[in-house]
């Protein structure tokens, strides 16, 4: 295949996957003013769901505008040997190949990221403002930025710089060995990322003694499981909505509560959201996810090995010296397709994994109180209660919540 056909090729992909987002989101708006189903009638009331439309209607909007920006400026970009002027830029300061890498995806990142923060301002500061939703301070959205840009610098630039090194020494096998770097690099951030990343974003502070602490002992003494970490995160210094998750394993397990979910949500209601998060725990769901992107991740790398040493994938984005780096931008578009069709099947499984959560809560705890909790949640979140099937079979990580309470009255 020649370079030119290849550049036209990844063209194609990028502009199929902007119009098939742009349907299916399209496709989902259209179902914004359906009437709620009679399961579903208790959440809102008539002024409320009217909110909800809008903050929906409102967002729709607004995700059309940045991905169609998005578009014009990859597209510009590549017309223009974008990739090729950076490339450029990138080898005067250096002929080192890892030197080279860092410099070339470090200028296109934060030249994308300094793009894209109008619009994050905009997000947050004008649309989750309107709605009620946003807490942020501009210092914490300053200080945010600034932290993720230096976690960027020495992790994502520190593994960026492995990778490219083992390409240096082992070509064709340098697979192998990025393969163990990331899956080791994933289980310790599963294990630790609560102990060494939230710290950095957010304050964490063990669950005081109290009603909630001692329903919750009760219930892991019930089912014998042992809880000694449960912290309480200040999710509401950047928003009102609430969360609450499982991470870790073995001695490593902990559960973390968003302080607006204790402020909204009953004590029946938390430990119900609790034995969901457990039943995770108690059906491997965690390693299984693990071990599964463990394993695509190897796949992957195995076919990039495969192709990114054929020059074409470099003179395609208008690069003559045959680049490690310039590869894996155009492999990167080339697999979008393959990654989109395991997305799909990733998403079944976890909609399944949330069901056999929801079935351990139900079984060892109360399905009316998590019926009540998860109302409650969608209720402040002004989540969407009709979403088009199809955006639900491609998008959704968890069942709807319809799905979900049919589910648990079963």
């Amino acid at each position: 295949m020649n370079p030119t056909t290849l550049f036209y090729i990844l063209i194609a992909i990028i502009m199929a996957k902007y119009l098939f987002d742009t349907f299916l989101n399209s496709k989902n708006a259209a179902h914004f003013n359906d009437a709620t189903p009679k399961e579903l009638n208790d959440i809102y009331s008539e002024d409320e769901y009217l909110k909800s439309q809008n903050y929906k209607k409102v967002n729709h909007k607004f995700s059309l505008i940045t991905s169609t920006f998005s578009l014009i400026i990859t597209i510009l970009f590549f017309m223009v040997d974008g990739f090729k002027i950076v490339d450029s830029f990138a080898r005067n300061f250096s002929r080192n190949e890892i030197i080279i890498a860092l410099i070339f995806f470090g200028t296109i990142f934060f030249a994308s990221d300094i793009i894209n923060i109008p619009f994050s301002c905009y997000k947050t500061f004008v649309i989750e403002e309107k709605f009620g939703f946003n807490k942020t301070t501009l210092k914490t959205f300053i200080f945010d930025k600034i932290k993720s840009w230096l976690m960027l610098i020495i992790i994502g630039g520190g593994i960026l710089a492995l990778i490219t090194l083992f390409y240096k020494l082992t070509t064709n096998n340098f697979w192998w060995y990025t393969w163990i770097l990331i899956s080791g690099f994933s289980v310790l951030l599963n294990l630790f990322y609560s102990k060494l990343i939230v710290p950095i974003f957010n304050k964490q502070t063990p669950l005081e003694e109290g009603e909630l602490k001692n329903a919750i002992e009760q219930f892991a003494d019930k089912i014998g499981f042992k809880i000694q970490n449960i912290y309480v995160i200040d999710g509401s210094k950047r928003s009102s909505k609430s969360n609450a998750y499982f991470s870790g394993f073995g001695s490593q397990k902990r559960i973390t509560l968003y302080d607006t979910l204790i402020k909204d949500l009953t004590t029946d209601e938390i430990v119900a959201v609790l034995a969901h998060e457990v039943g995770h725990y108690k059906n491997k769901h965690i390693i299984y996810n693990m071990i599964l992107a463990i394993l695509l991740m190897g796949f992957t790398l195995y076919i990039l090995s495969l192709l990114v040493g054929n020059s074409t994938l470099s003179q395609a984005l208008g690069v003559t010296t045959n680049s490690f780096h310039i590869g894996l931008i155009s492999f990167a578009i080339l697999y979008s397709p393959i990654s989109e069709i395991t997305n799909y099947f990733m998403n079944m499984l976890s909609r399944k994994f949330e069901y056999q959560a929801d079935d351990y809560a139900k079984n060892n705890y109360n399905s009316a109180a998590l019926i009540s909790a998860l109302k409650k949640l969608s209720k402040n979140s002004l989540s969407n209660l009709t979403p088009d099937n199809l955006y639900v079979k491609i998008h959704y990580s968890h069942p709807t919540l319809l799905q979900r309470i049919q589910n648990l009255k079963k």
